[in-house]
């Protein structure tokens, strides 16, 4: 099998059954969002005029519990069933002994992700004070980075506690910008696909340690992939689902596992500068709950309470519609995953100027902001 097949057929292995699910899903959400009480009421601090249901949270997290359901009932069957190896598809059969190892580590890992969900459910339905929901979210990060020490960020630093924390914080920050970045109709769950999709295609392209692509946390964030295009269906503008906090704790928590599983680089290696590549794909999350929090602090406000003061909304008063600011917000995202695929293919100095590139469009795009924002003090 060429490797454009074998690229191919893993994408679409992995992308099409959740998509599909997370699709017909959406739809039943959307049919009893108002018996179960999700429903998005429009206020001042909203964009939308009309109730909007809740619940695309449930949507997203069924395309990727089926999906998992589905390939763990294939790997047992496989297993026990020898002669229907030769059928299955090549990657699998290659990967199956590797696959059975990890499927109940997988499925603590999902465990994780679906308290987060229903955590965020709970909220959606009946609100929750933010100490609650950031003390639960973070309980569950400290035991995903103890039971599983591959999911911690090292950055070359061989310090327990430390590695832990700073794992935690990282899984907490980004359920945290993905909930931030939920502020109109497809902003979060496109940039989450976007970034999922570059992050996968970087570890599948680039391998960092062994001689072969890290295929097993490549497959974990492209079924999220999957899931949010079903799940963008009903998303896109005019959006007739909202995924609700249930959707953006469980997206944040899944993009963060998996960009803690990965490897981008070693200490000897020829390319360390890889490590940065998280934080590349990442740049647009961080950068609007950076600037959230900083606009924020400077004008006294509480750091929790939601306001319109979003890097989307900031386009806005720049004088773009909804659709024009979202859709800058996906090419600076794939702009930024862009550079990351670049990283291991150049030396230390090409690196720092993709670091450039990352931060001057970002620069750039304050600069207009900063100026909205004036002219409207003003």
């Amino acid at each position: 099998m060429s490797d454009w097949v074998k690229y191919v057929a893993f994408f679409g292995g992995a992308v099409a059954p959740a998509m599909l699910v997370a699709l017909i899903g959406g739809f039943v959400v959307r049919r009893f969002a108002a018996r179960l009480g999700l429903m998005d009421q429009p206020n001042e601090r909203k964009v939308h005029t009309t109730p909007i249901p809740l619940g695309g949270g449930l949507a997203i997290w069924a395309g990727v519990v089926s999906t998992f359901a589905a390939l763990n009932v294939t790997v047992l069957v496989l297993q026990s069933n020898p002669a229907l190896v030769e059928s299955a598809p090549a990657l699998l059969a290659e990967h199956l002994g590797g696959l059975n190892e990890r499927m109940l580590s997988l499925w603590g890992l999902v465990a994780g992700g679906t308290v987060l969900m229903l955590l965020g459910l709970y909220d959606d339905r009946r609100g929750l004070p933010w100490q609650l929901r950031l003390a639960i979210q973070l309980l569950v990060a400290l035991a995903v980075v103890v039971f599983y020490p591959s999911a911690r960020l090292t950055g070359f630093i061989e310090v327990t506690w430390f590695t832990c924390l700073l794992s935690s914080l990282w899984i907490v920050g980004l359920i945290n910008s993905f909930n931030m970045l939920d502020n109109m109709d497809a902003s979060s769950g496109g940039i989450a696909a976007i970034s999922s999709t570059f992050l996968a295609l970087f570890l599948v392209t680039s391998p960092a340690v062994a001689a072969q692509p890290q295929w097993f946390v490549a497959g974990f964030l492209l079924v999220l992939v999957g899931s949010l295009l079903g799940f963008l269906f009903h998303n896109r503008p005019p959006a007739k689902l909202f995924m609700g906090d249930a959707g953006a704790y469980l997206v944040g928590y899944w993009i963060a596992i998996g960009t803690s599983l990965s490897t981008y680089t070693t200490y000897h290696s020829a390319s360390p500068h890889a490590i940065l590549a998280p934080l590349f794909v990442m740049a647009v999350p961080l950068y609007d709950t950076i600037t959230v929090l900083t606009i924020r602090l400077r004008e006294g406000r509480s750091l929790y309470e939601a306001d319109k003061s979003h890097f989307t909304h900031r386009l806005v008063d720049l004088g773009l519609t909804k659709g024009q600011s979202v859709l800058t917000a996906f090419l600076l995202t794939a702009t930024c995953g862009l550079c990351a695929l670049l990283l291991r293919r150049v030396g230390p100095g090409g690196a720092f100027v993709l670091a450039l590139v990352v931060v001057c469009v970002l620069a750039l795009i304050n600069i207009l902001e900063t100026t909205a924002r004036r002219k409207i003090r003003e």
